[in-house]
């Protein structure tokens, strides 16, 4: 029996309306419209087409948005200077720094110059230590994207097996980490990566797997436990289309649940960016409750 499909553009969908009424309510109760600044440095077409995305989102909810494009060379200095201003600036709740960056711009000078609270991409150092010990903070947006698709697909975590292939600083490790606290999924996690020996052996014990390699196809159904919820993060674009990291036709077969590529986690990332943001704004500006 073929897995059941986790569809995050549909549970983006559900995420997006029920921020929508909360946006409105900010405004009707508050007068406060949540703020985005996205910084583009250069003419990469990948990140073109992410801050597109994200403009197009901040528009769809209601949200401020502030685009800045910037040169390829332009300094550093420049750059952090932007920051400084957008750090002061009332009607900005939060700043994303559109990654990579061109190479002679150092990224931890950039990332460590927003300010923790405006830091809606949940990079900052103070956020990443707040997030290893379970306390509030912006969260990383695909990590959080994952933890959502499992909450709202009603996976269980508590107890699971949980294993993650990756340790990336931006899904693998925080997703390892926010899975393992108590109030945030209570699972015994296990993180492979390129040094593990026998990666099969780890990821056939899983309840749920969790892949994020970059490499297609790298997980095959021999790899994967038989009623097992596969989370695959990876986006590979071939000549045939996009795929995964995980050999989707043959794993559905075996899997319980399962994340298509496209529209799966893809969708959720630019949407727990817009959550953060709205989080943001009302944490800035002191609303603990919103209809009040």
């Amino acid at each position: 029996m073929a897995a059941t499909l986790i569809k995050g553009s549909e549970i983006s969908k559900q995420i997006k309306e029920e921020m929508k009424k909360e946006i409105s309510l900010l405004k009707e109760k508050h007068n406060l419209i949540p703020g985005l600044a996205t910084v583009l440095v250069g003419e990469d077409e990948a990140s073109k087409v992410y801050v597109g995305a994200k403009e197009k989102a901040c528009k769809e909810l209601g949200i401020y948005s502030e685009r800045i494009d910037l040169p390829a060379d332009t300094k550093e200095e420049d750059i952090l200077s932007l920051i400084g201003k957008l750090n002061n600036d009332g009607k900005i709740h939060g700043i994303l720094v559109q990654l990579p960056l061109p190479k002679h711009i150092n990224e931890t000078n950039v990332i460590y110059d927003i300010l923790p609270e405006k830091d809606v991409d949940g990079f900052h150092p103070v956020n990443v230590g707040k997030m290893m010990l379970g306390q509030p903070c912006p969260l990383p947006c695909t990590p959080h994207g994952i933890q959502e698709l499992l909450i709202r697909s009603g996976i269980k975590t508590d107890g699971a097996e949980v294993v993650v292939v990756g340790r990336s600083n931006i899904v693998g490790k925080p997703i390892a980490n926010m899975l393992l606290q108590k109030r945030g999924g209570n699972a015994t996690v296990t993180v492979c990566h390129t040094g593990t020996i026998d990666i099969a052996s780890h990821t056939r014990r899983a309840d749920i797997l969790i892949v994020a390699v970059g490499k297609p196809k790298a997980i095959t159904a021999d790899m994967v436990k038989e009623g097992a919820v596969v989370i695959d993060v990876g986006v590979n674009r071939l000549e045939t289309g996009l795929v995964g990291d995980v050999d989707f036709e043959m794993v559905k077969e075996k899997a319980k649940a399962i994340t298509p590529v496209p529209g799966g986690v893809g969708p959720m990332t630019i949407t727990m960016l817009m959550k953060n943001t709205v989080e943001a704004a009302k944490e800035q500006s002191g609303i603990h409750n919103i209809g009040g």
